[in-house]
């Protein structure tokens, strides 16, 4: 859930900044709080600040990208988060200090940011080229996973003895959430953190149906990978949707790209900031345009 924006995360304040006034938002034995004393006081802390950054980025990314995001693509997103952490979902969002709602705000927040990061990149025949060097396609492998490597010799024994690989699966694996399915993992490619990568390095050069003749050593211990599924790699034309869509990821995911495009939406915004004790709120992100040009030429 970690994108890079101004998140919202860990400060989670409901208040509308705008709309501060005499209303009481609290009432002690010492006296009232108000949302103007209320205002007051937040706009001075970096949790107020950073509030007022994520609102004014979000209405500028809304009136410029926002017919570019559709409802279902946050729900796809939002889904595929409650999928990845399961039952812990809740406890997750909860130890965030967030709630569903708040969480589909960022998901889409970081969508209408990816949709600025693409309007922002001219992906070069070169850039392709470059990415596809990186690109695995899709694989689907199953695994078994043993202690020591002695017993990862006895299975790999065994698979050359045409015992069945879920059976070895089932009877050696320590893989609790995969031994009774085969060993079976999730499809991956290039792009996934999950994974190790001296077992996703070694589970690429297989073709379908063939498995390592030698284990596979990562810090859970040794591997015997088979693959189930290898497309092949093809071309790099053959990609190059896939290939665009890593290029704009890497973009997301380097901070000074994000800087240069947060401070062109700004600017095409025409923010305007009221409040004279709020006037530099947004000093770091509009930066000098040469900074930008040298940042979006990366």
């Amino acid at each position: 859930m970690k994108k890079w924006f101004i998140a919202l995360a860990g400060v989670m304040l409901s208040l509308t900044l705008a709309a501060c006034g005499s209303k009481t938002v609290a009432t002690t034995s010492g006296g009232k709080i108000t949302e103007d004393q209320f205002y007051s006081s937040l706009k001075n802390t970096s949790s107020g600040k950073q509030v007022l950054q994520q609102m004014i980025l979000n209405k500028v990314l809304e009136k410029q990208f926002g017919d570019k995001v559709e409802k279902s693509a946050v729900t796809k997103q939002y889904n595929a988060y409650k999928k990845e952490y399961g039952s812990s979902f809740s406890s997750v969002l909860s130890q965030s200090g967030m709630t569903a709602s708040q969480l589909k705000e960022q998901i889409r927040s970081n969508l209408l940011l990816k949709e600025a990061v693409k309007a922002d990149t001219k992906v070069t025949d070169a850039q392709l080229q470059k990415q596809f060097k990186k690109y695995e396609p899709k694989v689907t492998v199953s695994h078994i996973l043993v202690s020591k490597k002695s017993t990862a010799e006895t299975v790999i024994k065994q698979l050359k003895a045409g015992k069945s690989f879920a059976s070895l699966a089932k009877k050696y694996s320590t893989d609790t959430a995969t031994k009774n399915k085969g060993g079976k993992l999730a499809a991956f490619d290039n792009t996934d953190t999950t994974l190790d990568s001296t077992f996703k390095k070694a589970a690429f050069k297989l073709k379908t149906g063939d498995y390592t003749t030698t284990p596979v050593k990562t810090s859970y211990g040794y591997h015997i990978i088979k693959m189930d599924n290898n497309p092949g790699k093809g071309t790099y034309k053959q990609h190059e949707k896939e290939l665009k869509a890593q290029i704009y990821d890497n973009r997301m995911n380097d901070s000074a790209t994000l800087k240069s495009v947060v401070s062109k939406v700004l600017k095409k915004g025409n923010v305007s900031i009221k409040d004279s004790q709020l006037q530099n709120v947004l000093a770091d992100y509009l930066t000098s345009s040469s900074s930008s040009k040298k940042s979006s030429s990366k």
